[in-house]
């Protein structure tokens, strides 16, 4: 199998104005598929995310993680040369993402009228915090931000405690991969019409989406959602328990999974019980549920707890920190870590999209850049410039 077949999205031209996460996780998974992404940053700096910790030997492994399979070129935006050399690279590309805040692209003479107007072809997405519209447009937006703006935190932590945030940024690994489905979708559009689109993804929209339990409760009833830990907030028992050496998760979802919970607890009489027959009835009796449960877990290891829960057909898992996931096999069996590589830190870990395709083979391995290691080969390889060309915007400070 050739790897010019395996690379689903090989010749897909992508010039990338984004930073931080957002932005670069959807161009990251574009690149995982063999798109060919040009990122632009500014000379000496760089994009904000390599100065974000942790660093190797001075090299951000937080921006190689985002930054696979990216090329590193080095334009100075402030400069009207540097501008002419975006707006090139733009011409010839396929689609450009962004995600500055609303209104700079324009300002700067890189907004999407104006280049689509020179490339029809070009599918052009912007990644905001609150949208291009709307009365927060101009509010400068994190993760943390939209955690807590979007009703999330306010569901997360347990009922007496204070609202907690997700542990990692899950607004900005969702807008990126809604920005690479709506990318992905216009790209289809365009093979029947023959022209780009414009879309826009905003972060609060993007986590509002997601709270889908919470939205069937405050959308279609009178009743308000609420913080309830770790178990569901409509389905009981759904929770986590503890054993004698670490937590356990089980998932009793409907009666019939309810009955052999209870008969594989020794309690059988519950599972006849008439006041526990529905989930309204077991959600209205939680506490005596939890109680019960509780006391047969606690006095049995983790193992021999979900031993027990999978023999009676009841879904359980542990409670695993990252480490004991990494210690599993099951990384290793799906390829979910594959071998990277860096000018500084040589052979490096990186995490691809997840998305399996059986007919295909992996893709190739991938690099993370150095800052600016390929201005000069995308200036003679994608604009035809001449070595003395570069020099001259190197000396006037354009790159």
């Amino acid at each position: 199998m050739s790897n010019s077949r395996a690379r689903m999205l090989s010749g897909l031209r992508v010039l990338d104005l984004t930073r931080v996460m957002s932005g670069p996780f959807c161009t990251a998974m574009l690149a995982d598929l063999g798109a060919e992404i040009t990122k632009i940053e500014m000379p000496g700096f760089g994009e904000e995310s390599r100065h974000f910790a942790p660093h190797v030997n001075g090299e951000s492994t937080y921006f190689a993680m985002l930054n696979r399979g990216k090329r590193s070129v080095t334009v100075n935006l402030k400069s009207a040369d540097g501008i002419e050399i975006v707006r090139e690279l733009a011409r010839r590309a396929d689609v450009l993402v962004e995600n500055f805040r609303p209104g700079v692209m324009d300002r700067l003479g890189l907004g999407e009228q104006a280049l689509r107007a020179a490339n029809p072809r070009l599918i052009y997405a912007s990644i905001s915090g609150f949208g291009q519209d709307g009365p927060f447009r101009d509010w400068p937006a994190f993760d943390l931000v939209i955690q807590a703006m979007s009703g999330m935190m306010s569901l997360t932590g347990e009922p007496d405690g204070r609202p907690t945030a997700v542990g990692e940024s899950i607004a900005d690994v969702a807008t990126g991969m809604f920005a690479a489905w709506g990318i992905a979708a216009a790209l289809y559009d365009r093979e029947r019409t023959g022209r780009g689109r414009y879309l826009e993804v905003a972060m609060l929209d993007s986590v509002f989406s997601m709270l889908l339990t919470s939205l069937a409760r405050r959308l279609y009833t009178d009743h308000a959602p609420r913080r309830v830990g770790n178990r569901h907030p409509e389905t009981y028992p759904v929770d986590s328990f503890s054993t004698r050496d670490g937590d356990i998760v089980l998932v009793g979802f409907s009666d019939q999974i309810f009955q052999q919970l209870m008969r594989c607890i020794g309690r059988a009489d519950l599972a006849e019980d008439r006041r526990f027959s529905k989930n309204v009835d077991r959600n209205a009796r939680e506490s005596e549920l939890k109680e019960t449960i509780a006391s047969w877990t606690s006095a049995l290891t983790q193992a021999e707890a979900l031993e027990r829960l999978r023999e009676a057909g009841v879904p359980a898992s542990p409670v695993w920190t990252l480490d004991q996931l990494l210690a599993s096999g099951h990384l290793q069996a799906r390829s979910a870590v594959q071998e990277g590589m860096n000018a500084v830190l040589g052979k490096i870990p990186l995490v691809p999209q997840p998305v399996k395709f059986p007919d295909f083979s992996q893709t190739a391995q991938m690099r993370s850049p150095t800052l600016g290691e390929d201005t000069d080969a995308v200036l003679r390889g994608d604009l035809g410039l001449s070595e003395s060309r570069i020099a001259e915007l190197r000396a006037a400070k354009a790159i």
